[in-house]
C-alpha cells in the first residue's frame, strides 16, 4: 500500500490550563472557592488580600493578563457588565478551619476514659454517647464486653440490628454466653439515654419511651393500642380502634396525641448529621418597582498582586529563584481572571433569572414560570453546559427565603386555555388544597385532578401522585386523622 500526506483544516477547542481553571472555579459552591482562595494565598506569594496602594486588583490583574497571555480564555463565557465592587471585603487570613475536629478518646484503645466530659450531642456519636454511660453503669468484664457488641450493633437510629443468638457469636465463644445473658445486658442499655434506644422495633422503641412518662389517665389506653394495635393505628382504622379498646373518640385522640410527642427513631438525636451550611453567591433585593441583584461580598473577597514581589522579578535573570517568581506572577493573573470571569457569569445568569421569574418574587410558587436551561444560555450568550456549572451549588438569597440557580428551572404542563404552568407552580397548588383539606376525609389524587382542571390546570392523576410523592406527602389513607 502507497503511504501518502494529507492536509486537513478542522477546528477544536483547546483546553488551556487557563481555561481547565477557570470552568473549574466556575463549578465550585461559594464554600469549596473559599477553601480554593485560601490554598492559593497560602501557596502562592504573588497574591494577597485587601485593596493597599501599591497593589493590583483583579482588573489591573486581568489587563495584564489579557496582553501577556492573549485569547487564551476566550473559550469562557463572560461579561463586563458585572458590577465592578462586588468582589467583596478584605480576605481574612487568619480562617478557623470550621471542619476540625476535637480528638475523642475512643472505647479500647487503652487510654483514661474521662467520666467527667459528657460526649458531645452536637453531631457526635450514638455509639460514643452509649459507651459513656456504659463506663458509668458498673458492669463487669463480661457484661461490658457484651455490651460492647450490643452497641456496636444500633444503627444510628437507636435500633438493634442483630438478633440475641447472632449477638452470642459476636461476643465470642471464650465466654460461653447465653441469649438470656444477652437480654439481661440489653434491657440495662435500653435504660440509657436516648429512651428508646437498644429496641428491636418501632413496637419496642415507643413502649421504652411510654414506661418512662408519668403514669396518667391516658397512658394504659397509649400502651395497649402501641402494644397490640399499632397496624391499626398506622393506617389510620380509627373506628376500629375505638371498637376494640372501648373508648371514646376523646380518649382515642388523647392516646394518639401521646404516642406522636415520642421520638419513632430515638438514637437521631444524638447521632445527628454534619448541618451543611449555605452561603449565598447572590442577593436579590426590592428594588422600586422591580428587582435588583448584587454579588455576595462575603463569597467574592477583593484579592490583589503584590507589587513589590512583582517588582523583583528581572526580565533577563534565569535563575531559579527568578523563574518560581516569574511563574507565580502568571499564574496569580491567571487565577484572578478566572475568578473575574466566574463573578461576572454568575451575575449574568442570576439576573437572567430574576428577570424571567419576577411574578415569582412578587406572588411566591404558584406563580413560578416554566423555564429550561436553553433559554437562560440564548439570553447571556453562553453554553448550556456553563448554564448547567453555573445553577448547580449557587445559591440566591431572597426576600421568600434562599434558592439554589436550579430551582427556578422546571418542566410546563399545558393548560386548558393553551397556555403553560410550570411544575414547581402544581406543586405549589397541590399543598395549598392538601393544606385546606378536611383530615377526616382527605383529597384524593383523583379528586386534586378534578381541582386542579377547574383551576385550568389540565394534568393526569398520575402525574398529581408523582408531584405529591416528590413533595415527601402521603396518599389520603395515610393523612386521615381525627380532629
Amino acid at each position: 500500500m502507497k503511504q501518502t500526506l494529507h492536509l486537513k483544516m478542522g477546528q477544536r477547542l483547546a483546553m488551556t490550563p487557563q481555561l481547565q481553571q477557570a470552568i473549574r472555579l466556575l463549578q465550585l459552591s461559594s464554600i469549596e472557592l473559599q477553601q480554593e482562595i485560601q490554598t492559593i494565598l497560602d501557596n502562592n506569594l504573588m497574591i494577597e488580600n485587601g485593596s493597599a496602594e501599591g497593589s493590583d486588583t483583579a482588573e489591573d490583574a486581568a489587563s495584564d493578563y489579557q496582553e501577556t497571555a492573549g485569547d487564551s480564555m476566550t473559550g469562557l463565557d463572560a461579561s463586563a457588565e458585572a458590577p465592578t465592587d462586588a468582589r467583596g471585603d478584605d480576605l481574612d487570613l487568619a480562617w478557623e478551619d470550621p471542619w476540625s475536629q476535637g480528638e475523642d478518646t475512643v472505647a479500647g484503645s487503652g487510654e483514661a476514659w474521662d467520666f467527667n466530659q459528657t460526649p458531645s450531642q452536637d453531631g457526635g456519636e450514638l455509639r460514643d454517647h452509649l459507651i459513656w454511660q456504659m463506663r458509668l453503669g458498673h458492669f463487669s468484664e463480661t457484661d461490658e464486653a457484651i455490651a460492647l457488641a450490643i452497641i456496636d450493633a444500633i444503627n444510628d437510629d437507636g435500633y438493634l440490628t442483630e438478633s440475641l443468638d447472632a449477638l452470642v457469636g459476636e461476643v465470642g465463644p471464650d465466654l460461653a454466653t447465653e441469649p438470656a445473658e444477652i437480654l439481661a445486658v440489653l434491657q440495662r442499655i435500653q435504660g440509657f439515654d436516648p429512651l428508646g434506644v437498644g429496641a428491636r422495633d418501632l413496637r419496642e422503641a415507643l413502649l421504652l419511651q411510654l414506661k418512662a412518662i408519668q403514669p396518667s389517665d391516658v397512658l394504659p389506653l397509649a400502651c395497649e393500642l402501641v402494644e397490640h394495635h399499632l397496624d391499626l393505628l398506622a393506617n389510620r382504622d380509627f373506628a376500629t380502634l375505638q371498637r376494640r379498646l372501648k373508648t371514646t373518640e376523646d380518649g382515642l385522640r388523647a392516646a394518639i396525641e401521646l404516642i406522636q410527642r415520642l421520638n419513632p427513631r430515638p438514637g437521631a438525636q444524638i447521632s445527628q448529621k454534619t448541618a451543611g451550611y449555605v452561603i449565598p453567591d447572590v442577593i436579590v433585593r426590592r428594588s422600586g418597582t422591580g428587582w435588583r441583584v448584587d454579588l455576595n461580598t462575603e463569597t467574592t473577597p477583593k484579592l490583589r498582586i503584590n507589587r513589590l514581589y512583582a517588582s523583583l522579578i528581572k526580565r533577563a535573570d534565569s535563575s531559579r529563584d527568578n523563574e518560581t517568581m516569574r511563574q507565580h506572577l502568571q499564574e496569580a493573573r491567571w487565577f484572578l481572571k478566572s475568578l473575574q470571569s466566574r463573578n461576572e457569569t454568575l451575575f449574568k445568569v442570576a439576573s437572567s433569572i430574576v428577570e424571567r421569574q419576577q411574578a415569582f418574587f412578587d406572588h411566591g410558587e404558584e406563580a413560578m414560570q416554566p423555564m429550561v436551561l436553553r433559554e437562560i444560555a440564548e439570553a447571556v450568550g453562553m453554553h448550556e453546559s456553563t448554564i448547567s456549572r453555573v445553577t448547580n451549588q449557587k445559591y440566591m438569597h431572597t426576600p421568600r427565603g434562599i434558592f439554589e440557580f436550579k430551582y427556578f428551572f422546571s418542566s410546563h404542563v399545558t393548560t386548558v386555555d393553551g397556555g403553560e404552568c410550570s411544575a414547581t407552580a402544581i406543586q405549589a397548588m397541590i399543598r395549598k388544597l392538601i393544606a385546606a383539606e378536611n383530615p377526616r376525609k382527605p383529597l384524593s389524587d383523583s379528586k386534586l385532578t378534578e381541582m386542579l382542571l377547574g383551576n385550568g390546570i389540565n394534568v393526569a392523576r398520575r402525574t398529581v401522585a408523582k408531584y405529591r410523592e416528590s413533595m415527601s406527602i402521603p396518599p389520603s389513607n395515610e393523612r386521615k386523622r381525627l380532629v
